[in-house]
Order: C-alpha cells, then structure tokens, then sequence
C-alpha cells in the first residue's frame, strides 16, 4: 500500500535538531532543468503566469536564483516538515518517531510540481511551483507532461518495494492528474471526507478535507493496514466509514460537527 499527498503552498523552513536526517530527491536533474526555464522569467512575466502578487513574485524569483542542486542543510529541510498546509496539521509528521519515519520514506509520497515526487526525507528548498502551472519546458507543454514519466517509473519501483497496491490517493485533484494511472495497473483507492453540522446535509468542507487527508495518511502508516477494506476502520476524530456512500474505489468518511 502506498499513500499519495499533495505538497503545500505553506513552507515552514526552519529546520530543527529533532528533524530526521535529509535525503536526495531523485530527480533532481530535472527539477535543475525546470528551475533554468523559471529563472528566464522576470517578476512580472512569473505574476501573470501564476496569478502571483508582485511581492510574492518577487520572492519567487529570489528563490529560483538560489535554488541548487545541491543545497547546504541549512538551506533546506525534508518535504513532510516543509510542508505547512491543512494537510501536514493532519499529518502530524513532527511527532513521528524514527520507526515510523522509515516506514513513511518507504510507504508515503508527495508530487511537487518542482520535484516530481518526493519521500518524506527528501530535501526540498523553499519554491513555489503549482503542478496545474502551464509552464512549457523540454518540448512538453505543460508540467503534467513533463513529469508523467518520471513520476510513473518512480511509482513503479516504490509499489514494487512496497509489495505491491492499492494506492491510496489523499492527493488532490491537480496533483494526480500527474499520475499515469493506466500504465501503474493497480487499484487505486481515493477517499473522500464528508462533514455536516447538526442534522445538515454531508458536503465536502475544504479545510477539514484536507486535514482528514492527512490524518488518513499518519492513521495509515501507524495500523498498516493491509487489505483495500482495511481502510474502513479509520475512525479518527470523529470519521467513520459510511458504507451507503461509499464505492469500491471511493470510501467515503463522514462525521458531525458541534
């Protein structure tokens, strides 16, 4: 089983001794060449490009200037702790101990629309770089093209290493369009997270979505389970499993809130 994240547009950079020891993206080379296409880019043309304010796109372009491939360790910090979004609160990654980071560099990934994918450990430095950006590079007109293969070769070896499927989509939408899920010929599983207060209808409330996203990915790497139906016991904070909701492919978590 392999679970799959989205990155966050929310960096928390600031490394700490309790952080486990870094690793290298294994695509590197490729991210070095989408950074060389990024760098062509002046603050305004990069604003347009990706709907940035000029502040941000200036902070952009500072970060493509220092970026490397081979950055010093205070320059970085590895992927599940840089990552500061509703996803990584759910996450809970900082209080992982050093069995459960193993088994989340074998069993957890994170596309990036600069990186491709990345494990947990993984060093990343500060970016922004959405994988929906039309960004043509390499004779590929956009990022869904230029990682796809990258990103399926690397799936193919870490579902090898793994044992094999189901994979555990808590991506969103975006993110796994980069995904050939075709050429990976196993189950996917994408769950879906549903909220409503009081005797309201259940509906998808973005914020709380995506933290269950993450707390599914932390639930899963702690019970491991091990069948596609293994995932109807997550019950955290308040989820359960609603099988009148649910599909094969879809299982679906609902809760009441206060």
């Amino acid at each position: 089983m392999l679970i799959l994240l989205s990155p966050a547009k929310s960096l928390q950079m600031q490394a700490l001794p309790s952080d486990p020891p870094l690793t290298q993206a294994r695509s590197l080379a490729a991210s070095e060449r989408l950074i060389e296409e990024l760098r062509r880019l002046t603050p305004a043309a990069l604003a347009s490009l990706m709907s940035l304010s000029d502040k941000l796109a200036a902070l952009n372009v500072a970060r493509y200037a220092q970026w490397t491939p081979t950055p010093a360790a205070g320059a970085c910090r590895v992927a599940a702790l840089a990552f500061a979004g509703d996803v990584y609160t759910g996450l809970q990654a900082a209080h992982w101990d050093a069995a459960l980071w193993a088994r989340a560099q074998q069993r957890l990934r994170i596309l990036s629309g600069l990186y491709g994918l990345l494990r947990p450990q993984d060093a990343v430095q500060a970016y922004r770089l959405e994988m929906g950006t039309t960004l043509a590079v390499a004779a590929c007109a956009d990022l869904y093209a230029y990682w796809r293969q990258d990103i399926r070769q690397l799936l193919q070896a870490d579902l090898a290493a793994a044992g094999g499927g189901p994979l555990v989509n808590l991506a969103s939408q975006e993110y796994f369009r980069a995904v050939d899920v075709a050429a990976l010929d196993v189950p996917v599983l994408a769950p879906r997270f549903l909220d409503a207060r009081a005797d309201g209808p259940y509906r998808i409330v973005s914020f709380y979505a995506k933290k269950a996203r993450g707390l599914m990915a932390d639930w899963i790497l702690r019970q491991q389970p091990q069948r596609d139906e293994d995932l109807q016991a997550f019950a955290v904070e308040g989820y359960r499993y609603l099988a009148s909701l649910s599909t094969a492919g879809q299982p679906t978590f609902v809760r009441r809130l206060p």
